[in-house]
């Protein structure tokens, strides 16, 4: 008999200790989120060398490395309240890289993203090469699997979750169930919280959270963007198909990035 009670009075005890701190649980439902790009050229580069442009690439990659850092870095923002969000890029006063051995599609990649949660809607505004597109549709639809791993990012407590999109990108995210927004860098959501952390393992690119800010973000912040050849992800593929069809394998890192 005494045994139960103490058990009794423990689950009583845990049980009120757990239902009053998820009371004084603060979740955040808007802000501004601070990312940092980081994507290992050395990687990226070393994966185009092969047996018919090794005697020229390696000498061009070895100039690349005396010259250059490991990981290109770049910042981007989030910015988002419940019902919508808007990424983006910013601005920049560096001169742009124009060593041909460094661009790479995904590495380059600068896409303006404006989510709406209500209507899982999106509109992004892609550059490919010399055009601007406007792409209109339905957000990415991602099978997450969700597993028990955690890890902390820019202050917050994060799950691991895991994922294949286009049939051949693995892709890992980190998201806090703390900011209750399911949004995320570039087009990822989905999650049962927001995507602080997201990586490409096998493309070597990630995108992390430097800073987490609680602030009402003004109207003129989540406005989607404007400019650019209205399409959606259908029309824009076909477009893409039918100017690089005879492009060969050098295409298909060009669409992956596009189709992002």
């Amino acid at each position: 008999m005494k045994t139960t009670l103490k058990y009794f009075i423990l689950f009583a005890v845990t049980f009120i200790s757990t239902n009053i701190y998820a009371q004084n649980v603060h979740f955040v439902q808007n802000g501004v989120i601070e990312f940092e790009k980081r994507s290992n050229m050395y990687a990226i580069i070393k994966k185009k060398i092969n047996k018919e442009n090794e005697n020229w690439y390696n000498e061009a990659f070895d100039q690349y490395k005396k010259n250059n850092p490991q990981f290109k870095a770049e910042k981007s923002t989030l910015n988002f309240n419940k019902n919508r969000s808007l990424y983006k890029w910013n601005e920049t006063s560096e001169v742009a890289n124009n060593n041909w051995i460094s661009r790479d599609p995904l590495a380059d990649l600068k896409n303006t993203i404006a989510t709406n949660f209500d209507t899982q809607s999106s509109t992004t505004q892609k550059s490919v090469y010399e055009a601007t597109y406007l792409v209109k549709d339905s957000v990415r639809k991602i099978n997450w699997k969700i597993t028990d791993e955690t890890r902390e990012i820019a202050g917050y407590e994060c799950r691991r979750a895991n994922a294949l999109i286009m049939d051949s990108i693995y892709i890992v995210a980190y998201y806090s169930n703390q900011i209750a927004v399911s949004g995320g860098p570039e087009s990822f959501t989905g999650l049962p919280g927001m995507i602080l952390g997201l990586a490409m393992p096998h493309e070597n690119i990630t995108w992390f959270a430097t800073k987490v800010t609680e602030v009402v973000v003004p109207e003129k912040d989540l406005l989607p963007p404007t400019k650019g050849k209205p399409v959606d992800n259908k029309s824009l593929n076909a477009i893409l198909l039918g100017a690089m069809g005879d492009w060969g394998e050098y295409a298909k890192p060009q669409l992956k990035a596009f189709s992002l």
